[in-house]
C-alpha cells in the first residue's frame, strides 16, 4: 500500500552511471594501444623526472631550489624554501617520496597547461567556444577528483599513470579559465592600435595579449599546482609513489607518526610552490630577477657628454 502511495516509484531510473561505464569500456576495447602508449609515456616521464632529482645529494637539491626561489623573487623566500627542504630530510625516510610528489605534480601541471592555455586562448577568441568551453570545465571542476580515479584505473592500471591523468583533468579548469579571462582583460584599445600598426592577429596574440594577461594566466597555473598538490593524498589509493602513499599507508596502519611526518612534508611542498608561482606572476614582463642582476653588475657604458668635453 505504501508503494502504491509513494509518488517516487513512477519515476523511470535513468543508469548514467552505466552508460559512462560503457562507454570507458568502449574505449579501452577499441583504444587500448593507444592508452598503453600514453600510459608508458606518462610512467616514464615521471620516473625520469624523479630519477633527475634523486641523483644529486639531497642538500644540493636543496640549494638549487633555493637559488630558484631567490631568482623568482627574493633572498627571504630564498632562505625559507632551504629551511623547508632540509626539514623534509629531517621528518625520516620522506625525502623519496617528496621527490616523487614533486615530480608527479610538475608533470601534471605541465600536460594541464599545455591543453588548458591553447583552450583557454581559442575560448577567449571565439564566443562559440567559449560557451562550448564553459559548462566542460564546470563540469571537470566541480567532479570530485576521487571519482575521476575510477575509470582512469581502468583506462591506464594502477599506478602513476593513472593518477596523473586523473590529476590532470581535475586541475586542468583553471588554466582554460583565467587564460581566457586575463585575454578578455585586455583593453581593446591596445588589440586596435596593433592592428592599426599592421600587426598580423597572432603577432598580436604574442606580442601584445598575452604580455599583458600573464598575471592572469600564471595566477591559473598557480591554481592549477595547487589542485594537482591537493590530489597527491588521493594518488596514493590508486598505487602512485609519492607522500600520498606514505599517507594511505599510514591511514591503514593507523600510524599518527607517518602520517603527520608526510602531511608536514606536502604542507612544505605546497608553501613553496604557491610561494614561487605567485612569485613569477607577480612581475611584469622583461623585468625578472636575472635581467636586474645582469643590469646591476654589468660594466656601464662611459658617458658621451663626458668624452666630447674631454676632447
Amino acid at each position: 500500500m505504501l508503494e502504491i502511495l509513494n509518488p517516487l516509484v513512477t519515476v523511470p531510473t535513468i543508469p548514467a552511471g552505466e552508460k559512462v561505464e560503457e562507454a570507458f569500456d568502449w574505449l579501452k576495447t577499441n583504444f587500448e594501444l593507444f592508452f598503453d602508449t600514453v600510459g608508458n609515456g606518462i610512467e616514464s616521464s615521471v620516473e625520469g623526472m624523479h630519477d633527475i632529482l634523486m641523483v644529486p645529494d639531497p642538500l644540493i637539491v636543496t640549494v638549487l631550489l633555493g637559488l630558484l626561489a631567490w631568482l623568482v623573487r627574493d633572498w627571504k623566500l630564498g632562505a625559507g624554501t632551504v629551511i623547508g627542504f632540509v626539514l623534509i630530510q629531517t621528518l625520516g625516510e620522506m625525502w623519496e617520496p617528496a621527490m616523487w610528489t614533486l615530480a608527479q605534480i610538475l608533470l601534471a601541471a605541465v600536460i594541464a597547461l599545455v591543453i588548458g592555455v591553447p583552450v583557454g586562448i581559442a575560448a577567449a577568441r571565439s564566443a562559440t567556444a567559449s560557451r562550448i568551453v564553459r559548462p566542460v570545465m564546470d563540469f571537470l571542476q566541480t567532479m570530485p577528483g576521487l571519482v575521476w580515479l575510477v575509470p582512469m584505473i581502468g583506462l591506464f592500471g594502477i599506478g602513476n599513470a593513472a593518477a596523473i591523468v586523473a590529476t590532470v583533468i581535475f586541475a586542468i579548469a583553471p588554466s582554460v579559465r583565467l587564460t581566457e579571462l586575463g585575454i578578455r582583460q585586455v583593453e581593446s584599445e591596445v588589440v586596435e592600435a596593433g592592428q592599426a600598426f599592421g600587426a598580423t592577429s597572432r603577432a598580436i596574440l604574442k606580442n601584445i595579449q598575452l604580455p599583458l594577461a600573464m598575471p592572469t594566466v600564471m595566477a591559473g597555473v598557480n591554481q592549477v599546482i595547487m589542485l594537482a598538490l591537493s590530489m597527491a593524498v588521493i594518488a596514493g589509493m590508486v598505487g602512485a609513489d609519492g607522500l600520498g602513499k606514505e599517507v594511505t599507508g599510514a591511514l591503514a596502519q593507523a600510524n599518527v607518526a607517518q602520517g603527520f611526518d608526510a602531511g608536514f612534508a606536502i604542507v612544505i611542498l605546497a608553501i613553496f610552490l604557491d610561494r614561487l608561482t605567485a612569485s613569477v606572476g607577480s612581475r611584469r614582463p622583461g623585468h625578472g630577477r636575472i635581467k636586474e642582476l645582469r643590469e646591476r653588475f654589468s660594466p656601464k657604458p662611459k658617458s658621451q657628454d663626458k668624452t666630447a668635453a674631454a676632447a
